[in-house]
């Protein structure tokens, strides 16, 4: 695994990443993780199966034997087939959102995931998109990316993209869920989110996304 180079970029909800990981994975020809989905396929999964979000045992076999693929869609999210199913839309929604980052928080579940997280780093290389992607799962990782932006900036944009795919939303209820994500995801006490000692920041306010897929391009041609 160390000798595939690995991209790490992580940050709160509606940073980005996700869009930029992609985009950045796809200028380079390179795999793509989507860690937050992992979680959000565990949490739906628990969730067909009736699995009480405190059951902790249950919850860590269903991250075990759960069976996640990810099929590429060029200029769109990944299709996600959950144990065969395909569950590409309804992962999207802010309940599964919720549901994940609650099952992130139990320690059982996170180390349920992190060889699956890390059986995705194979050649040519890896853009690791999640929150503790440099921290945790690949704190080895060549090239380290801490990418914010401010809640509300946040906000609007995982406003925009729900209503682009026919979601109820309303602006207000998602800022206050983003706040809540954010004290929820920086607090708990396994893998907290927050940078690597070696990451690069870069603040994603006001920048469009070939500015930051640049930008970023530009850290790995220069070796930083």
């Amino acid at each position: 695994m160390s000798k595939v180079p690995v991209l790490t970029i992580d940050g709160p909800s509606g940073s980005g990443k996700g869009t930029i990981s992609r985009a950045v994975a796809e200028r380079l020809g390179w795999h793509f993780l989507d860690s937050g989905a992992l979680y959000r396929a565990v949490g739906l999964a628990a969730s067909w199966a009736d699995i009480a979000f405190d059951d902790v045992e249950a919850l860590s076999r269903c991250a075990i034997e759960t069976e996640i693929g990810f099929i590429d869609r060029p200029g769109d999210d990944p299709l996600v087939l959950i144990n065969g199913r395909d569950a590409s839309t309804e992962l999207r929604t802010e309940t599964c959102g919720a549901a994940a980052s609650a099952i992130a928080a139990i320690p059982e579940v996170r180390a349920a995931l992190v060889e699956k997280q890390r059986s995705f780093c194979q050649p040519p290389g890896l853009v690791a998109d999640g929150r503790d992607m440099g921290t945790v799962i690949f704190p080895d990782a060549e090239f380290k990316v801490f990418l914010t932006a401010g809640a509300e900036i946040r906000a609007e944009r995982r406003y925009k993209q729900l209503k682009q795919k026919g979601f109820e939303v309303t602006l207000a209820a998602l800022l206050r869920e983003i706040i809540a994500r954010d004290a929820r995801d920086a607090g708990r006490a396994v893998a907290p989110l927050r940078p690597a000692p070696d990451a690069v920041h870069i603040d994603a306010t006001g920048l469009g996304i070939g500015e930051v897929v640049e930008r970023v391009l530009e850290l790995i041609r220069h070796g930083r």
